[in-house]
């Protein structure tokens, strides 16, 4: 859990850096383009191009288009029907298609997992809920698409290093993560894109630079090998925490306007969702040793 606390903390300034100096200047495809490509280029020198089965390659490939590439495809198109505000709200949905496709997955049913998701959810809501305009519902279904792509690559990737190639070192097959999205994220730009909105300032192309290597590169490289190590109901609640910390860096450090007590009252509820999913964790381990025993 610490090491999706401190990549949540990371994307945390990540959001405010993309909001404030950003969107509406720069076109959003291209942010997206030179991310992934910035991300591809860190892990590149890594690859054990001979080491790797294809079809390794191929389901890692799989993960990323769907985490990174397919994800921002909606998430972008979301945009056009819903305010800011309208889309963070419908994001926190994420922790519960994480639970639910692991469940499906694994043929079973964890109501532990569940609880602990949807009390995520109701923290995230209670600090991020706004009224919806008329293409809410459109809107909604968009976002859900995003979730649903977020949430699949996460677990897809979790599966496949715990239960097939946990013996490979991380680091040299997590570039082909970033090729999938590449794949993806590269035709959008050159369709969806507008080259008349590109950086027009060192500033703008500093913080692409680190939103690519950091934020994206070493990031998102953090946070599936995160996911990795904690169960997945902590991975689930872990999704929602980035509300509270965005909120938190913006009042901190560019004085936005934020409602303290729902955010203390959101932030609450998150931290009791981990301590909920904590305590069914236990029991299952208990329950899992006593029947061996």
């Amino acid at each position: 859990m610490p090491i999706l606390i401190a990549v949540t903390f990371l994307w945390a300034f990540s959001f405010s850096l993309i909001g404030v100096y950003l969107a509406g200047q720069v076109d959003a495809w291209f942010s997206v383009l030179m991310r992934v490509a910035l991300a591809t280029l860190v892990f590149l020198p890594f690859l054990k191009w001979r080491q790797i089965e294809a079809k390794v390659a191929i389901k890692l490939m799989i993960c990323g288009a769907l985490q990174l590439g397919i994800m921002y495809g909606f998430y972008y198109q979301s945009f056009l029907f819903l305010s800011v505000p309208e889309v963070l709200l419908f994001t926190v949905m994420t922790p519960i298609y994480v639970t639910l496709i692991n469940s499906l997955l694994d043929k079973r049913f964890n109501i532990g997992f569940v609880i602990s998701a949807v009390l995520a959810v109701l923290g995230a809501v209670a600090i991020r809920y706004q009224g919806v305009n008329e293409g809410f519902i459109k809107g909604l279904f968009i976002v859900q698409g995003a979730n649903l792509s977020f949430a699949a690559g996460q677990v897809g990737y979790k599966r496949l290093i715990e239960k097939d190639h946990g013996e490979l070192p991380q680091r040299t097959i997590f570039g082909w993560f970033f090729i999938g999205a590449l794949l993806v994220v590269t035709p959008c730009f050159l369709f969806l894109g507008n080259i008349d909105k590109l950086p027009t300032t060192s500033l703008q192309w500093g913080i692409l630079t680190y939103l690519g290597v950091v934020a994206s590169g070493l990031g998102y490289f953090t946070w599936n090998k995160g996911a990795t190590l904690v169960n997945i109901g902590t991975l689930a609640v872990a999704n929602n925490l980035l509300i509270p910390l965005g909120i938190l860096v913006n009042v901190l450090f560019w004085n936005r306007d934020a409602d303290i007590l729902r955010l203390a009252i959101g932030g609450g509820i998150i931290l009791f969702a981990l301590w909920i999913n904590d305590q069914f964790n236990q029991r299952f381990i208990k329950r899992s040793e006593a029947n061996k025993a």
